[in-house]
């Protein structure tokens, strides 16, 4: 029984620490319903790999030399050596997405673009507050709302602190419908919510959806190179929903490839949650720091539309910037959402999702203008 002991009295305070994010994690999955596929296996990996002696990490045992963890060949085979995970999820994001609301109206590109400007003005803060500037690229990314972005580029650059800001990644998506109203509302006023916005749009022909995410991955490649396997595999899935001969291979890339990456990229990512990496006075810096440039990119998108405002006739509602944002469909609800609660008729969804859209392939693009700069 002496090991039970043991075990039991190597345990660390910061390992409690960790087990209590851990059940924080899954209690936000579970009782309020917040990403449950992301961060339940999150929250669970983090208890997994914060107990002594984890088998399922990698280990040296007395007479039996050394021995391979799960999660860390996972989070080595997975994440560090190919970026494998995050990329296979976006190839079911992509085959997720219609982007005909977006083809038929795309001046919301201009929002999807605007709404990245939160991760700029971050990586500048954290540079300035004494990151390394890797770290505060990676830092600023959590901005762009799209997880598998933010652990691609914190992986490539190699930054210190892949497991905080994946899990500050993560759970802002998750907050959505908390913190992007409170955005809004600091910079709009109610008249400006209430600005009403008809939908006529205009007809997207298959050959518009097929070209669409060919030209994207040309264009893509050419500006931002180093976009290409994020914005290729996303492009890569919307291909596949759009080119109407692999109706099977869409649903399967939709449902059953996203699901099972999206476990296996949870409870993998939890390898960089281990204590004496997370529990740290950086890991909270990290988690305001994306806070911020979550904000920051909702007020940036809504900033720039009533920009517009001031040279147009025809009046945009300044909420669909905050859409632009990569959490999709989530913020164009919270848009759909606020608007109605201003004035009963007044139906932004489609719009908003036009700038969400917009939003993935923004994000993906800034991430690759961020590797750009800092490889």
């Amino acid at each position: 029984m002496e090991f039970l002991w043991e075990g039991l009295l190597s345990v660390t305070w910061q390992q409690v620490v960790m087990y209590l994010v851990g059940a924080a994690l899954i209690w936000l999955a579970i009782k309020k319903d917040y990403e449950p596929a992301l961060l339940l296996p999150m929250g669970f990996g983090a208890i997994l790999v914060n107990l002594p002696l984890s088998g399922v990490l990698n280990q040296t045992m007395q007479g039996v030399g050394e021995t391979q963890g799960i999660i860390q060949w996972l989070f080595e085979t997975g994440i560090e050596a190919s970026e494998a995970f995050p990329l296979l999820l976006f190839i079911g994001i992509g085959a997720m997405i219609d982007f005909g609301p977006l083809l038929s109206n795309p001046r919301m590109f201009l929002f999807g673009a605007a709404a990245q400007f939160g991760i700029f003005l971050t990586i500048v803060l954290a540079a300035a507050l004494g990151f390394d500037i890797r770290d505060a690229a990676s830092i600023g990314i959590i901005g762009a709302a799209d997880g598998p972005t933010s652990i691609l580029v914190s992986q490539v650059l190699r930054s210190n602190y892949i497991g905080p800001i994946a899990v500050a990644a993560y759970s802002y998506m998750a907050l959505v419908p908390i913190i992007q109203p409170l955005a809004i509302k600091a910079v709009t006023t109610k008249k400006e919510r209430a600005i009403r916005m008809d939908y006529r749009p205009a007809a997207v022909s298959k050959t518009t959806r097929i070209l669409f995410p060919i030209i994207v991955t040309f264009v893509a490649g050419l500006v931002a190179p180093a976009s290409v396997s994020l914005v290729g595999f996303l492009m890569f899935g919307n291909l596949i929903r759009e080119c109407g001969v692999l109706n099977r291979l869409s649903e399967t890339a939709q449902n059953d490839l996203a699901n099972l990456v999206t476990l296996l990229l949870g409870i993998t990512i939890s390898f960089s949650m281990r204590a004496e990496r997370f529990v740290t006075v950086e890991t909270l810096m990290i988690m305001g720091l994306g806070l911020f440039a979550f904000v920051f990119d909702t007020i940036g998108g809504v900033l720039f539309a009533k920009l517009l405002n001031l040279f147009t006739k025809t009046k945009i509602n300044p909420m669909i910037g905050a859409a632009g944002i990569s959490a999709f469909p989530m913020s164009a609800r919270v848009v759909e959402k606020m608007g109605i609660a201003e004035d009963n008729q007044n139906h932004l969804l489609m719009h908003a999702v036009g700038a969400n859209v917009s939003g993935q392939i923004a994000s993906a693009v800034a991430g690759g203008i961020v590797l750009g700069f800092f490889m």
